[in-house]
């Protein structure tokens, strides 16, 4: 179902978080529940993931994680924007009450390409106590690889807050 690269990154995560007693929380949009799947794959990871949110949905990003009305007005940003990526990771951090957490919003194909958002493009963003940090990518291949390689980009990111915090 994962690859070894992702397993072996939520194992790393799990166990860091475990070590350092944080929690984490994921609200994901175009891996449809792809980064809690695959801290849930490692074992004690309950007590490390507190929770996820698939907020597939305008509705369900703006009704449970609070992501302002204002980003889906305006043409330039929309739910596959860093603003976007930034509100859901704060949202499901207060919503699920985590240490860190993690969002994922992007195209992953074979169609839903924007003027400047092409198949591949991927916000995620990352908070903490400490920080909120956004990042985009740009990733290539079919449906199933953009997803995968947003998985493993996701984790790596929340590794990153486990070390920072």
């Amino acid at each position: 179902m994962f690859s070894s690269e992702v397993l072996l990154e939520a194992q790393q995560v799990v166990s860091e978080a475990l070590e350092a007693g944080l929690t984490v929380a994921s609200a994901e949009s175009c891996t449809g529940g792809l980064v809690a799947g695959a801290l849930t794959a490692i074992s004690r990871s309950s007590s490390v993931l507190k929770g996820s949110v698939v907020s597939y949905t305008i509705e369900i990003k703006q009704k449970v994680l609070g992501v302002s009305k204002d980003i889906f007005e305006e043409p330039s940003l929309g739910a596959v924007s860093e603003p976007c990526a930034a509100q859901m990771a704060s949202g499901v951090r207060r919503v699920i009450g985590s240490d860190i957490a993690v969002s994922v919003t992007g195209i992953a194909g074979p169609t839903g390409e924007e003027p400047g958002k092409p198949v591949g493009t991927v916000w995620f963003g990352i908070t903490s106590n400490n920080f909120t940090h956004t990042v985009c990518k740009h990733f290539s291949g079919n449906r199933e690889q953009v997803r995968e390689a947003a998985v493993l980009q996701a984790l790596q990111l929340i590794h990153e807050a486990i070390v920072k915090a």
